[in-house]
């Protein structure tokens, strides 16, 4: 490595010294002479900072650097250098994926060399016709038909030195699905850190949404709106702690890509798409909700307006610290604020949620729930109750139940920690903030048997 390193040196020596020639230079002597010009600008933060002098760290000779800092912004001939190498880098890694006509012929093999006899009709085969499968097939389909491979499938096989043909062709298709996804997804991470920004998230969406049957029918007015809603749910979840970034390979473990992609289906049931938030269906409705709310119409929801949502009991003390907690603009809530309170409704049980939903509760900004802070909440309820009409309840009835079912390692707060532990969070955080909730808590047990009762079930 260091001869080559002379050798360069060398030749740009010797290209300098052309330089004052009068007959043009060539292409390869021009990108010479900027080589150097940019190596010795690069070289000028390696001076020893007391003589001046430039230094040479000799242990690169037998340590590899393995660290190597981002480009700076300024220094665009380092970026354009670095997003060259990965789009080389992913072009070289999407030619080893199997393409149609690759997988036909491993299904083809497959078939042929299945060892008999087929057990209730089904293939199976042994590692002996595995080994011989993987030979024939040539070196691109290695990778796919390993010994571990073998190993894992025949784990879950249960069939003694055998496994399914088709649980091994799914595994193929399914681990060069998730590399083609994660391939287009690393085409929008700029920075090549293995991260999505919510900018890059959203331009990934948006040019999926043309290779959705599902989405045919949708306004392209309505895009930006749809991507909103699709990108949120991403966020949400996998960024609970609001740092603007998630990671690719959270995105391909978790199953939002799973209903998102489901999109690309001809036909998907009425059903299925009112509970896939990623439809059309879905999307419309949330959005449709968010303007029946805004009843003055100014694409922007007050704490007036927002107490409409749902089955409008969700106590004002409990949307004034949405308000406070919350990004607002003038008092007010655009529509992307408005999804993450969504998110967290409606998803209660997930840690995601109550992290959310902990951070309104948490009055005081102590990281844990004193008795105070869960009377401060309770109140709201007892006003609901007052309202209508109901038997006033106890606050240190419902405090001795609330710390009984969450059993906090200190008796005496409950920190997030342990609301997501004990398992009963979403009920916790329920009749704490919501009226409609505490009255269905209340009377779990027993049959609705007064008026007062019908009109809170009514609600």
């Amino acid at each position: 490595m260091g001869d080559f390193r002379e050798m360069l040196l060398s030749k740009l020596d010797s290209i300098a010294q052309n330089e004052v020639r009068q007959e043009p230079l060539s292409d390869d002597e021009i990108e010479d002479i900027l080589f150097r010009k940019y190596r010795a600008e690069l070289s000028k933060d390696q001076k020893d900072p007391t003589s001046g002098q430039q230094t040479r760290n000799d242990s690169y000779r037998y340590i590899p650097k393995f660290h190597f800092e981002l480009p700076k912004s300024a220094d665009s001939l380092a970026q354009k250098l670095r997003e060259e190498a990965r789009t080389l880098f992913l072009q070289k890694r999407s030619k080893e994926l199997l393409d149609n006509n690759e997988f036909k012929l491993l299904w083809s093999l497959l078939e042929k060399h299945h060892t008999p006899p087929a057990l209730d009709e089904e293939q199976f085969i042994n590692y002996e016709s595995y080994c011989k499968v993987a030979n024939l097939a040539g070196d691109k389909f290695q990778r796919f038909l390993t010994a571990t491979t073998f190993a894992r499938l025949l784990a879950s096989s249960g069939y003694p030195g055998k496994i399914s043909v088709m649980a091994l062709f799914n595994y193929a298709m399914r681990k060069v699905w998730l590399q083609q996804t994660r391939i287009g997804l690393s085409l929008y991470d700029y920075t090549g850190q293995g991260y999505l920004s919510e900018s890059d998230m959203e331009s990934y969406i948006l040019e999926l949404i043309p290779t959705f049957p599902q989405l045919e029918g949708l306004e392209r007015s309505f895009h930006s709106f749809y991507v909103c809603t699709t990108v949120r749910k991403f966020f949400f979840f996998l960024d609970p702690l609001r740092t603007g970034r998630i990671r690719i390979r959270d995105i391909l473990t978790c199953s939002f890509l799973d209903d998102l992609l489901e999109l690309r289906d001809e036909e998907i049931p009425k059903d299925a798409q009112e509970l896939n938030w990623f439809s059309a269906p879905s999307a419309l409705s949330v959005y449709g909700h968010y303007l029946n709310l805004d009843k003055d119409h100014n694409g922007m929801l007050s704490k007036k307006e927002l107490i409409g949502y749902g089955s409008g009991t969700l106590t004002p003390i409990f949307l004034e610290r949405v308000f406070a907690e919350c990004l607002t603009y003038d008092g007010e809530m655009d529509y992307k604020t408005y999804l993450d309170f969504v998110l967290a409704l409606e998803n209660r049980a997930e840690p995601q949620s109550l992290h959310y939903l902990f951070r309104i509760l948490d009055v005081e900004h102590k990281g844990y729930l004193t008795a105070f802070t869960l009377n401060y909440f309770f109140k709201g309820i007892q006003d609901e109750l007052s309202v209508h009409r109901a038997e006033p309840i106890n606050f240190e009835d419902v405090k001795d139940e609330i710390f009984d079912m969450v059993k906090p390692a200190d008796p005496t707060r409950i920190t997030l920690k342990d609301l997501i532990n004990c398992g009963h969070g979403e009920t916790v955080v329920s009749i704490l903030i919501e009226f409609h909730k505490f009255w269905a808590y209340e009377n779990r047990e027993v049959g609705v048997t007064s008026p007062a009762s019908e009109e809170a079930n009514s609600l």
